[in-house]
């Protein structure tokens, strides 16, 4: 379900990419997650914690960085975790077409546990070996 822009409102990009207050974070590059495919979407949160989940697993080298990002257009609800995995969106994971725009960014964040990441890590593993990918475009 795509609503509209939310004027005002910011939300979190959890990536290891590294950006500047202004830049634009958009589709058509490659993912972050999987396979490494063209992004179609932007995926972003209302939520820090799933924000440093998505610093953390994002592919690279980089330290993993949280940008307080604004949407430039419509939005819908991430598919890829409302429809799978939390109904409702409690996680408040969107995703859209249009880019979104850094206006901040977040420095001191707590990173989850070792154990917890090497679970997540695990899960994801399982899911690619059984051929599923972990964003649905």
């Amino acid at each position: 379900m795509t609503q509209p822009t939310f004027p005002g409102r910011s939300f979190f990009h959890g990536t290891k990419a590294i950006l500047k207050h202004g830049d634009l974070i958009q589709p058509g590059y490659n993912s972050n997650y999987g396979k490494r495919a063209m992004a179609g979407y932007v995926y972003f949160t209302g939520t820090l914690n799933a924000a440093i989940w998505g610093a953390e697993l994002a592919l690279g080298e980089e330290p993993g960085r949280i940008y307080v990002v604004e949407a430039t257009g419509p939005i819908e609800d991430d598919p890829n975790l409302t429809d799978k995995k939390y109904p409702g969106n409690p996680t408040l994971s969107y995703r859209s077409k249009d880019p979104l725009r850094v206006i901040g960014e977040v420095i001191a964040w707590q990173g989850h546990s070792a154990e917890e990441l090497t679970n997540m890590k695990a899960g994801l593993a399982r899911l690619c070996d059984r051929g599923v990918e972990a964003i649905d475009e």
